[in-house]
């Protein structure tokens, strides 16, 4: 089981949604502060802590890129336990995440139309046959905000190396695809203000008229 946590108003209209590990979920009350800071609209923030952020966040299961720990592909088990938490009607729901987050929360919406736009953060496109499985399916959801560090491709790891190209691809694939993509390049390395990136996704969403959710 996933622990939860919960933030702002429960009876709003609008709830974002953020898998996270232990050091992501410290920095979840500045996020939500600079939220509130840049933006009037109410909103519900729901936290969702993984126990392995490796095997909880990847859709299939895949040897280690870094490490010795493996991805186990349990991400479905967990989008189901996210998915109990969006019964709500009519309530628009958000799905945004860093890093592996990232790369899940876009494969959510590869899974499911309850989400009404996603917010991929320096997402872990890099991962083994992600740009594949994009191109053999289309994603249920209209909204897609992208960011990259400017420094993250310029890594040794081969695999990892990738995820510069690999979002250039997917930026390009959504927008033929009519979905509404934005791009935004950050400096810095893949841990360089992460809170700040992953702020920017979800205003970038929030933003969003109506008229496109």
């Amino acid at each position: 089981m996933l622990e939860v946590y919960e933030f702002g108003n429960a009876d709003s209209q609008l709830t974002l949604m953020q898998p996270v590990d232990t050091h992501s979920l410290a920095m979840i009350e500045d996020e939500i502060a600079l939220i509130r800071k840049n933006t009037d609209k109410d909103f519900r923030f729901v936290a969702f802590k993984v126990d392995d952020w490796n095997s909880d966040l990847s859709p299939w299961s895949a040897p280690a890129v870094f490490g010795d720990n493996d991805f186990g592909g349990q991400a479905k088990r967990t989008l189901e336990e996210i998915l109990r938490y969006c019964e709500s009607r009519p309530v628009t729901y958000y799905i945004g995440g860093y890093s592996l987050a990232g790369l899940f929360s876009i494969w959510a919406a590869y899974q499911t139309d309850m989400f009404s736009a996603v917010a991929a953060v320096s997402p872990s496109v890099w991962f083994p046959g992600f740009g594949t499985y994009m191109h053999e399916n289309e994603i249920k959801c209209k909204n897609v905000y992208l960011s990259l560090g400017d420094k993250e491709e310029k890594v040794k790891n081969p695999v990892m190396a990738t995820v510069g190209d690999n979002i250039r691809a997917a930026d390009s694939l959504l927008k033929e695809q009519g979905v509404n993509c934005t791009f935004e390049w950050n400096p810095g390395n893949h841990f360089k203000d992460v809170d700040i990136r992953t702020v920017r996704g979800f205003l970038w969403i929030m933003d969003l008229p109506l008229c496109q959710i």
